[in-house]
């Protein structure tokens, strides 16, 4: 059971600043969004409340369930909010709380040393965006509810019973005026959770998905070592180059620093960062403290140990950074966020001890650990190296542009349009199906780029050598943002970017090429949602003078089911873009009114920086398992 604590926590515990009005008027300022990332943030904002009496040693087990109806349940047993009265708003504690931004048990006194909750913000925006809410309170031996609709309360808060335990439920309903599609993704919040969990070391979380009655889900977290338990989940797909993971920890200034690293043989960087449990998503002064105790430290090291010539620079910190997954979490008493979705931690105060702590631990490990010290600095300086030849590449592949005159590549069919919003790129498979779709453009707006082959992958080769592939030089050229430092996206020529390649095992290789290309070098475009997926359909179907296309077998048994003559059916299957004419090739794959395109979205970075790893990987066996696991849903991609 939870830790009893001397601590109050009562009405005159609650600091009230101003009303909730402005939250219905403006949600994305609390919220981020109204779409997707919006809706889930509701869900973490109440967990977060259990969290803040889970760091304060109140609260060993959250609950949260998904319900039918669009509702959501989360329950802890914390010590309750408070229901007695507040001597300034004369109401009840509780009522104040849920509909009164900025009130809440963070803002002074002792209720909480620590909390993740942003200002206290966070439940009162909640019941403004829900159409429906409920608070259930169990506090000294009495059970209390009270309901709420858009931010005002429906009833008073009411006894409505007895009950042994201590603890808070709330259920609440995301207003549809607000969010206009209302769907919980059961993988983004397990995700979520997972992550507290890791961070809120010996706290259960249950979570339960009884949305379906016919076919309930569970699942559960409880992990006993915190962030060296989260980086070995962060780092299960990567080869460990060093033995000894690294894991620090210490006070300074009253602001509790944990962090822990690790250098795996990729050549991206992976960093996390946590303020009072809450992913601080833009990093922030902690994440900056981090990063200049690591570069100092190894440095120091590889200047004492003769790594480095004297005539040499200094590694930068991309150099030691390359390949590194880190987390680093702070616990700080008044933390101070710029945006109102804690995306980027503001204190000053922060860096400095973070910079002290890492440094101190940092230090040590070098020492304790001489091995994995030689290992960490040699790859750091390999990575020094290789930058300096990735540069002499990149500037000769940028130079030729520039001195061509910013000529593009010769196989290039570009749109006679200027503005990015209005043009698209199409990257094509093959000289056969580049030349029919050339045809089939409207060359007012989009450009065409034919691509032999299957170009080099990307995953494991380093931009000196990426930068000798002339497919992969033309592409950097036609986009116009240059690529690595020098990647400018508003220099960026298309705002839809367009792969088409043919429906077969060599087309759907060459689609994994390319979106390994730009998660891994153009990610911006991808986050801006300019990164498509062209789908050419599968079959044509024709009944006398009638022609359909159909771009599955779903589709196609439809449409046969459809048809009433079925004796005049002629059903061609497409092999390739090629089989396509010009005509026919707009008509389906590149007429706006008519084509579909999918998206290529990154919702969890670090899940698609593993799925990459293992697509592309030297590793056969997990390659394998992905793609039969993952057969049935080829057509939904979400990276």
């Amino acid at each position: 059971m939870a830790k009893e604590k001397a601590s109050s926590y009562s009405a005159k515990d609650i600091y009230v600043l101003e009303g909730l009005d402005p939250v219905r008027k403006r949600p994305g300022m609390y919220i981020g969004s109204t779409g997707p990332q919006g809706l889930h943030h509701l869900v973490y904002e109440v967990v977060d409340n259990s969290l803040d009496e889970a760091l304060g040693g109140y609260c060993d087990k959250i609950e949260v369930y998904l319900l039918s109806g669009n509702r959501v349940k989360v329950t802890d047993n914390g010590r309750g909010i408070p229901v007695d009265r507040h001597a300034k708003t004369k109401k009840s504690a509780l009522e104040t709380i849920m509909t009164t931004l900025h009130a809440g048990g963070k803002f002074g006194g002792s209720a909480y040393k620590i909390s993740g909750g942003l200002h206290g913000v966070g439940i009162s925006v909640v019941c403004a965006l829900s159409k429906y809410m409920r608070a259930e309170i169990c506090r000294d031996g009495h059970k209390y509810a009270q309901e709420y609709k858009q931010g005002k309360p429906t009833t008073a808060v009411k006894k409505i019973g007895d009950c042994k335990e201590k603890g808070t439920t709330i259920v609440f309903e995301p207003d549809p005026e607000i969010f206009k599609e209302i769907i919980f993704d059961r993988k983004k919040l397990l995700n979520h959770l997972r992550q507290q969990a890791y961070l809120t070391k010996g706290v259960r979380i249950d979570f339960y998905d009884l949305r379906d009655e016919k076919n309930p889900f569970d699942y559960h977290f409880y992990f006993e070592g915190g962030i060296k338990s989260y980086l070995k989940h962060l780092t299960k797909n990567d080869v460990i180059l060093h033995h000894n993971p690294f894991y620090g920890t210490g006070e300074k200034e009253e602001i509790v620093i944990e962090s822990a690293f690790a250098y795996t043989d990729d050549y991206e960087t992976y960093e996390e960062s946590f303020t009072n449990n809450i992913f601080t998503m833009e990093g922030g002064a902690h994440l900056t403290g981090f990063r200049a105790a690591l570069t100092r430290l190894i440095n120091d090291y590889a200047r004492k140990g003769g790594f480095l010539k004297e005539t040499e620079p200094n590694l930068t910190g991309d150099d030691i950074r390359e390949g590194l997954t880190a987390i680093v979490s702070v616990k700080i008493k008044d933390p101070q966020f710029e945006g109102q979705t804690k995306s980027k931690l503001g204190n000053p105060e922060a860096r400095t001890a973070t910079e002290t702590v890492v440094g101190e631990a940092l230090a040590d490990y070098l020492e304790k650990f001489p091995q994995d010290a030689k290992i960490i600095v040699e790859k750091a300086v390999l990575s020094f190296k290789a930058r300096k030849a990735a540069k002499a590449a990149k500037e000769t592949v940028l130079r030729k542009g520039v001195l061509d005159g910013l000529s593009l590549p010769g196989k290039l069919a570009d749109c006679t349009s200027r503005k990015p919003e209005e043009s698209e790129l199409y990257i094509v498979e093959g000289e056969s199906a580049g030349g029919s779709s050339r045809q089939a453009r409207d060359r007012r707006f989009q450009a065409i780029l034919p691509i032999k082959g299957k170009i080099l992958n990307v995953e494991r080769v380093r931009l000196d050598k990426m930068l000798t592939s002339q497919e992969v030089k033309s592409l950097i050229i036609a986009l116009g943002t240059a690529i690595a430092d020098d990647f400018q996206m508003d220099k960026l020529r298309y705002q839809r970017i367009i792969i088409m390649c043919d429906a077969d095992s060599d087309g759907n290789h060459i689609k994994t090429l390319l979106m390994t290309l730009f998660f891994r070098h153009f990610k911006p475009i991808i986050e801006s949602g300019y990164l498509y997926i062209a789908q050419p359909p599968l079959y044509k179907i024709q009944s006398g003078k009638e022609i359909q296309y159909a771009y599955s077998d779903e589709d196609k048994e439809k449409i046969l089911v459809s048809l009433k003559d079925k004796s005049k059916i002629n059903i061609q299957r497409y092999k390739g873009l090629g089989e396509m004419n010009p005509e026919q090739l707009w008509e389906t794959t590149m007429d706006p009114s008519r084509r579909i395109l999918l998206r290529v979205d990154v919702d969890d970075a670090k899940e698609a920086d593993n799925t990459f790893d293992m697509l592309m990987g030297k590793e056969v066996l997990p390659r394998k398992r992905f793609i039969q696991g993952s057969a049935k849903s080829v057509r939904n991609l979400d990276i």
